[in-house]
């Protein structure tokens, strides 16, 4: 058995969310399926290095699967895209160690959060941004409020309250705001991510961007360990999972 590691973009536009799930067009369901094919075996699964939402895209989702078959490594992404719809695409794919874990491996993650100050929003673009309307939000007291966030907090204030998981620490190592022509962008950098917990992020920084809240608001909302106290998620559709990152 040799383990395959992959590289994935997606337009999330048309999943319901990564995760496979009955009844439902996900893009793992979409992988899975392209990689029975090309085994002809139905037992054949990938793994993730974490889910998304329904409507969430990714540039660099990293997934891993066991093969038993002797396809030479330059022919497993033209194998798979040959499969997949042209709303999945295989970027990379190389051989790893056994060892290696597309979730339990990574060591960090890279998502951006982006919003449109277009006056008139084209179609094309109404699904990869959201679009600001008649708000204009003050840059650089976003900037000010996501100093806050930097660091290793916990962060129940900034997650779902349906959030499995009971240990909501995290470090977050970078964070900024900048704009590219008509695009805000938000860049996040962190060791992981809980459930909700990058749109909850953007969501309060645009939240202090347009005046409804102060700066300072965002660290005694990041102290009081309450979902309650943080405003609602950004759109799903304003985020991408940009890169993981492993140490080998």
């Amino acid at each position: 058995m040799k383990r395959v590691k992959a590289t994935v973009a997606y337009d999330g536009t048309n999943f319901s969310g990564y995760q496979s799930q009955p009844g439902m067009r996900t893009v793992q369901a979409e992988i899975d399926k392209a990689l029975r094919k090309i085994h002809k075996e139905d037992s054949v699964f990938s793994v993730a290095s974490g889910r998304t939402d329904a409507g969430v895209h990714a540039w660099g989702q990293v997934i891993h699967f066991d093969t038993p078959l002797g396809l030479p490594l330059d022919r497993w992404k033209t194998a798979l895209n040959v499969l997949l719809p042209r709303d999945v695409r295989i970027l990379d794919a190389v051989f790893v160690d056994d060892d290696f874990h597309a979730r339990y491996s990574a060591t960090g993650k890279t998502y951006q959060f982006k919003w449109s100050s277009s006056e008139v929003q084209s179609p094309f673009e109404r699904n990869y941004a959201v679009h600001l309307e008649r708000w204009r939000p003050d840059i650089e007291r976003m900037r000010e409020a996501a100093q806050y966030f930097i660091g290793t907090h916990d962060f129940t204030s900034y997650c779902s309250s349906k959030t499995a998981t009971s240990n909501k620490v995290r470090t977050v190592r970078e964070l900024t705001l900048q704009r590219k022509g008509e695009e805000l962008i938000m860049t996040i950098e962190g060791d992981g991510f809980l459930y909700n917990m990058v749109r909850t992020i953007a969501g309060m920084l645009f939240a202090v961007g347009i005046g409804w809240n102060e700066p300072i608001d965002l660290k005694e909302i990041l102290e009081a360990k309450d979902r309650n106290k943080a405003g609602k998620t950004a759109p799903a559709h304003g985020l991408y999972l940009m890169n993981v990152t492993y140490d080998k």
